[in-house]
């Protein structure tokens, strides 16, 4: 029986090890090239997401070949913000940053990014479009004023015809197109807008790889599907624009009265789109969504071309590809368009990993977050993770998509009205969503049970028959929000915030002739 008993507990030693080697079993001949794609704006209305309508091939093609994950959120749903809290690894109240003009070295100047960490490690940094943030379309063709030179060895901007015919996009707000809603069916080919520059610009970087043999970590950052909406013609013509269906349930007073009134600023607050909540301006909502919808294939198609180059090259043997977005995005669902919420469709962004190591066709419904993509790369790649990063490793989850690695994703937002500032705390699990705003709840909750109401229209945070529920995820999502405020070990000092004034900021390969071709300023290592 003894004897037995150790031979149960031998064998069971052995099935746990095995397990835990599965899901770590990289190739280890040679070290992994990493091609981080991010798109700006982008929502998970794509093909692979189970979305009907949109056309997204090659995203759904790098999902079919790699791990997809259906449940991942971003950290603070502001395009600056999420983009430092995914390239440092840290939630926003660590960063110190809340805001869309504050550079990284501003409030943590000794942090480690996630693509100086693999610079560090002898790889060649490369940017190539908007990673950190800056103006889109405003400062397109520079590096802006918030990109941290300290990321990369080399950076590219593209300039293309989208910004020289800014002039002929339709808007909602006079000669503005990036806080606003705003679209164009434009003239031309890919290769002439600014992000099929880039998709150029990635195919000849992964040439210039391919040959000179250095192992890189190639960041391409799309502008699109971030308005202005700007495609070429033939994408606009996929699409049915009598086709797109306009949520009006969640435009009325008596759905607004049913959230609290942060919440109801953070899908109000945007005058000059309140329109489109009004079905006798269904046909301009509809065209706008087209828009939307058509600048997405339009973006997918250069990921396609840019993974086709790295196929072709031979460097997909060795290379780690990872495709997300800073944060989601609506488009009439809750009355809103665009993000700044703490909804599903603003917290939630598509996140893919495939390469080398990482099983096909996997999908997982683990609350996962984008500052999880740092730890996960250097994990894969074998290099030591900074002690600051606080997110967690993805690749137990590769081989074992049942496997969590934390409860829930946590989303931090701040609104204002009436010159009072509103914070705001949402976690999404596996099947709920809880939201609190104030610091004790006394702006109110939000509850949602993804099982019945995926939409989020239905808050049950008042339901006597979720109470306990209710009860159990306000004290998870209390510590979560005690963590989040942690200082991380290793950091150095913080410094809170403040509106960044400083000249464009340019880094070697970013200049450009008045027609947008590229000149280069001589990299240091060259």
């Amino acid at each position: 029986m003894r004897h037995s008993f150790f031979i149960s507990v031998f064998t069971a030693c052995l099935i746990f090890f095995s397990c835990e080697k599965k899901r770590h079993d990289f190739p280890k001949d040679e070290k992994k090239n990493v091609l981080f794609i991010m798109t700006d704006d982008l929502n998970c209305d794509l093909g692979s997401y189970g979305h009907h309508q949109v056309k997204s091939p090659n995203i759904d093609k790098l999902a079919e070949s790699g791990v997809l994950f259906y449940n991942a959120h971003n950290q603070f749903p502001l395009c600056g913000p999420s983009r430092t809290s995914l390239m440092t690894g840290m939630y926003s109240n660590q960063t110190k940053h809340t805001r869309l003009d504050v550079d990284v070295r501003q409030t943590i100047p000794n942090v480690v990014t996630l693509g100086q960490r693999f610079k560090q490690r002898g790889y060649t940094s490369v940017r190539i479009g908007k990673i950190f943030h800056y103006g889109n379309p405003g400062t397109i063709g520079t590096s802006g004023a918030q990109d941290d030179i300290s990321t990369w060895t080399y950076t590219i901007n593209p300039y293309g015809r989208d910004k020289e015919e800014e002039y002929k996009i339709n808007t909602l707000r006079t000669r503005q197109y990036g806080g606003t809603l705003s679209w164009l069916a434009a003239d031309g080919k890919d290769e002439e807008q600014t992000d099929g520059i880039g998709a150029n610009e990635a195919i000849e970087q992964l040439e210039k790889f391919s040959k000179n043999g250095n192992n890189f970590f190639l960041a391409v950052g799309m502008y699109r599907p971030h308005t202005p909406f700007v495609a070429p013609k033939k994408y606009f013509d996929m699409y049915n624009q009598s086709e797109m269906e306009i949520p009006y349930s969640g435009s009325t007073d008596s759905y607004l009265n049913t959230i609290p009134i942060p919440a109801q600023h953070s899908v109000r607050w945007k005058k000059d789109q309140i329109k489109l909540n009004l079905k006798k301006n269904n046909k301009l909502a509809q065209e706008i969504k087209e828009a939307y919808y058509a600048t997405t294939t339009f973006v997918d198609a250069q990921i396609g071309r840019i993974l086709k180059k790295l196929k072709r090259t031979g460097l997909d043997k060795n290379t780690i590809v990872v495709f997300t977005s800073d944060h989601g995005y609506h488009l009439g669902e809750h009355g809103h368009w665009q993000k700044q919420t703490l909804f599903e469709n603003s917290t939630r962004v598509p996140l893919i990993f495939s390469g080398p190591g990482i099983p096909s066709g996997v999908s997982s419904n683990s609350p996962v977050e984008l500052i999880d993509i740092y730890p996960t790369l250097t994990d894969i790649t074998k290099i030591e993770t900074p002690s600051h990063v606080v997110g967690k490793s993805l690749v137990p989850i590769f081989n074992d998509n049942d496997f969590k690695v934390r409860e829930s994703a946590l989303t931090r937002w701040k609104a204002s009205q009436n010159n009072k500032e509103f914070e705001g705390y949402s976690i999404k699990t596996e099947r709920y969503r809880v939201t609190k705003w104030g610091e004790n709840g006394e702006d109110g909750f939000e509850l949602y049970d993804h099982s019945n109401d995926p939409e989020e229209m239905l808050n049950l945070a008042n339901n006597i028959n979720y109470k306990i529920i209710l009860d159990s995820l306000k004290l998870h999502l209390d510590l979560r929000i005690k963590d989040a405020m942690k200082k991380p070990p290793g950091l150095g000092p913080q410094f809170e915030e403040r509106r960044l004034r400083k000249e464009v900021n340019y880094t070697p390969g970013d200049i450009h002739s008045i027609d947008g071709k590229r000149i280069y300023i001589k990299p240091a290592d060259e």
